[in-house]
C-alpha cells in the first residue's frame, strides 16, 4: 500500500493507494504526530511519498522513516517522466511538480495548462515531456484578506455570496471585484494559450477549482485530487 502526504498551506491531505487505485483520502487541518500515527496504524504501508510547501515538521519524517520501508521526499531532483525547464528548480514547489505529474499521467505527450486554485493560484505549462514553468497569483481568500488588512475600513469577506457585475454595496463591490478579477484572469490565460495551441488541454484543481470550473468560459477538466494523484504516480514511477 502507498501512503501519500500532501502538506499544503492550509491543510494536509493523506491518501492511501493500492497501486494506481485510490483507497481513501483524508483532509486534516492541523496535522500532528498522534493523527499521523493513527492514520498509518494497522495498515501495511510499503512506500510513502511526501510533498510539502512549507518547512517539514520533524515528526512527519521521524514517524514515516521508522514505520515505512521506503519513504520518498519529493524534490526537483526526484526521478520524473518529464524534464523541468525552470531556472531555479530548487525553489519550485513540490505541489506544482506533483500537479504536473498528475497532468502527465492523464495527458501523456500533450500540451496541458494546469490551474491549481488554492491559497495561491498557480498556472503551470506542460509541453509534451517538458515542464516549461508557470506563474503564481494570489488566491481568492488571499485577495479578500489583503483588501481587509491593507485598508482602513474595507470589511473582511469570509464567504463570497451572490454578486452583480457592478457592486451595489461595499461588500458586493469587494466580492464582485475579487471574483470577477480571478475569473477574468483565468479566462485570459486559457484564451492566450488556446491561440497558440487549439488542442491544448486545461486542468483545474485546488479548493476553489470546482466553483471556478462552473464560472469560466472555457472547457476545463476538474480534478480535485490532481496533486495526490500525481504524487502516487511519481512514487510508482520511482518504485
Amino acid at each position: 500500500m502507498n501512503l501519500i502526504a500532501d502538506i499544503g498551506n492550509t491543510a494536509t491531505k493523506l491518501a492511501l493507494f493500492e497501486g494506481k487505485e485510490k483507497v481513501s483520502v483524508s483532509r486534516i487541518r492541523d496535522l500532528n504526530c498522534m493523527e499521523l500515527e493513527a492514520f498509518i496504524s494497522d495498515r501495511t504501508i510499503k512506500r510513502a511519498i511526501v510533498s510539502t510547501v512549507k518547512i517539514l515538521p520533524p515528526f512527519v519524517s521521524g514517524i514515516l522513516v521508522n514505520n515505512v520501508p521506503e519513504v520518498h521526499f519529493l524534490s526537483s531532483g526526484s526521478k520524473l517522466p518529464f524534464s523541468i525547464e525552470y531556472h531555479t528548480p530548487e525553489t519550485l514547489g513540490t505541489d506544482r511538480i506533483a500537479a504536473v505529474a498528475g497532468a502527465y499521467e492523464i495527458y501523456p505527450g500533450k500540451n496541458v495548462l494546469i490551474i491549481d486554485a488554492g491559497t495561491a493560484i498557480t498556472y503551470d505549462f506542460l509541453s509534451g515531456r517538458s515542464f516549461r514553468g508557470g506563474n503564481i497569483s494570489p488566491g481568492i481568500s488571499m485577495r479578500f484578506k489583503a483588501l481587509n488588512k491593507f485598508t482602513g475600513l474595507l470589511p473582511m469577506i469570509n464567504s463570497p455570496g451572490e454578486y452583480s457585475q457592478m457592486g451595489q454595496s461595499t461588500e458586493e463591490a469587494i466580492t464582485s471585484g475579487v471574483m470577477s478579477g480571478v475569473i477574468f484572469e483565468i479566462n485570459e490565460y486559457i484564451r492566450t494559450f488556446l491561440e497558440k495551441d487549439p488542442d491544448l488541454k486545461v486542468i483545474l484543481s485546488g479548493g476553489d477549482g470546482e466553483m471556478l470550473s462552473r464560472k469560466i468560459n472555457h472547457a476545463a477538466k476538474y480534478i480535485p485530487d490532481l496533486v495526490i494523484d500525481g504524487l502516487n504516480y511519481i512514487l510508482e514511477y520511482n518504485a
